[in-house]
C-alpha cells in the first residue's frame, strides 16, 4: 500500500472542523470528556464520531472508533482506506487515539496521520509512529 499524500491545509480544517462538531454530540454522562473524530478516507470523503459512553464502562465506545465503523458500515471495508484522522476533545488537551483505537485506524489506514488539538495547537503524528509493529492481516501470512 503506499502512503497517502500529505494534507492540504484546506483538509486539515475541514477535517479539524468536524471532528469539532462531533465533539457537540458526545454522549459523556460519566467522564463528563467529550470526545469527536473526523476520518478522510484516500476517496475525499469525510466520516465522523464521538464517544458515546455507557454505564457499563466496557461497552464505552471511543471517537476515533465510531468514525471507522461508521465509514465501514457506509461503503463496506473494501472502500476503507484511511488517508488521515483528527481527534478533538471539549477540554482543550491534547489527546491521541488509545490503543484500541490505533489498532482499529491501523486495519485501515497504515499510512494514516493522526492529528490532534491540544493547548499549544495541532500535534501530529504517523500511525507507524503510534503503533510501531502493530499486528494485522499480514500477521496471518
Amino acid at each position: 500500500m503506499n502512503p497517502p499524500s500529505a494534507l492540504s491545509e484546506a483538509e486539515q480544517n475541514e477535517l479539524l472542523a468536524t471532528a469539532k462538531h462531533a465533539c457537540e454530540n458526545a454522549y459523556a454522562p460519566y467522564s463528563n470528556f467529550r470526545v469527536g473524530a473526523a476520518v478522510l478516507l484516500a476517496s475525499g470523503e469525510i466520516f465522523y464520531g464521538c464517544n458515546v459512553e455507557n454505564a457499563s464502562y466496557g461497552l464505552t465506545n471511543c471517537a476515533e472508533r465510531t468514525a471507522v465503523f461508521s465509514a465501514v458500515a457506509a461503503l463496506g471495508a473494501k472502500q476503507v482506506r484511511i488517508r488521515a484522522v483528527a481527534v478533538v476533545n471539549d477540554r482543550n488537551v491534547a489527546c491521541s487515539p488509545c490503543g484500541a483505537c490505533r489498532q482499529v485506524i491501523s486495519e485501515f489506514g497504515p499510512d494514516a496521520e493522526i492529528l490532534y488539538l491540544g493547548p499549544s495547537g495541532m500535534q501530529r503524528s504517523s500511525m507507524h509512529e503510534l503503533l510501531p509493529n502493530c499486528f494485522g492481516s499480514d500477521s496471518f501470512t
